[in-house]
């Protein structure tokens, strides 16, 4: 989905992934990025620890880039 995103809007799509006991450690903490599995468009969480709908991703995108 992400990569069908970022290229249909031309954004920068980054992807973490780690083993899930690495989000759980005092070093991802301190860098106070959402909890896993998470969405983010610039610096708004779209989703935290749950999945999400495409639709949803495309709004945030879509509104992020001033096109809504």
């Amino acid at each position: 989905m992400l990569p069908r995103l970022g290229a249909k809007y031309a954004v920068e799509i980054k992807l973490i992934r780690k083993a899930k006991s690495e989000y759980h450690t005092e070093e991802y903490y301190t860098l106070d990025l959402p909890v896993a599995p998470a969405i983010m468009v610039g610096d708004d969480i779209v989703t935290e620890g749950a999945d999400i709908a495409e639709e949803v991703v495309e709004a945030a995108i879509r509104h992020h880039l001033g096109m809504e």
